[in-house]
């Protein structure tokens, strides 16, 4: 699925920091680059800072823990001035990931202390419950007691004072990603879901359960695109809380 961009678009004012260059940040970096924007990001590697650095993004070494700071000169060089921030990184595996919260309240401390004016965050579809119904945001509240670590985590940002905005996203599909995973290791499957099914199925697999209506505007975000892992195409959707709505992201 190819997405076109808008045939004119102002650049978006300010600096836009991507804290965490990865699947989906990289391409997303590349995205607000062409769209004008002053992009600057972060990735665990010295590789991955040049790489980003090579393409124009003001890259910088970061690697969150817990004890991070949010004064940190890392942070800082991240966030002083920015606009914007976009939080995309995934939570790791066992008793790390039941730490998720702790390892990204810092970053929200320190876009608080910046001034920073939007926080958008990439969270998954996998916070709601696994039940046969129509889901809303009622069904999967932020809480900082909740089960969820996704959803512990989602709640510690918003503690932080910066307008949030979060993007569950569902399964996400591409380079290195085959739709076919989604179904991997399964006995019984739905007419809806089978693969022969095309349409269907990447409307299943690149579903995103919202998207941010307000600062980045939609032309801005359908440049993810081009020689990167991901493309994007957005579709107008309702969601049940502010500055939600839903969405289809796919990476093809």
């Amino acid at each position: 699925m190819t997405a076109e961009p808008a045939a004119t678009s102002a650049p978006l004012s300010g600096p836009v920091a991507v804290i965490g260059c990865g699947w989906v940040g990289w391409p997303l970096a590349r995205a607000l680059l062409v769209a004008g924007a002053e992009v600057r990001g972060s990735a665990t590697t010295p590789e991955k800072v040049a790489a980003l650095r090579a393409e124009g993004v003001a890259a910088t070494r970061l690697r969150l823990t817990p004890d991070t700071s949010p004064e940190s000169d890392e942070l800082t060089e991240l966030l002083r001035g920015a606009h914007r921030l976009v939080l995309t990184v995934p939570p790791g595996r066992g008793p790390e990931r039941e730490r998720y919260a702790e390892y990204l309240s810092p970053v929200a401390q320190a876009a608080a202390l910046h001034g920073v004016r939007q926080l958008i965050f990439t969270s998954s579809t996998g916070v709601y419950p696994n039940d046969p119904h129509v889901m809303t945001e009622s069904d999967a509240l932020a809480t900082p007691d909740s089960p969820s670590p996704l959803l512990r985590a989602e709640a510690a940002l918003a503690a932080a004072g910066v307008p949030l905005t979060v993007l569950r996203f569902a399964g996400l599909y591409g380079p290195g990603r085959p739709p076919g995973r989604f179904l991997a290791g399964r006995t019984e499957v739905g007419e809806g879901e089978r693969p022969s099914q095309p349409r269907a199925s990447r409307r299943l697999c690149g579903c995103g359960a919202a998207y941010a209506r307000r600062r980045f505007r939609r032309a801005d975000l359908q440049r993810l695109r081009g020689g990167a892992p991901a493309q994007a195409r957005l579709l107008p959707g309702s969601g049940a809380g502010a500055g939600t709505g839903s969405a289809l992201f796919c990476a093809a």
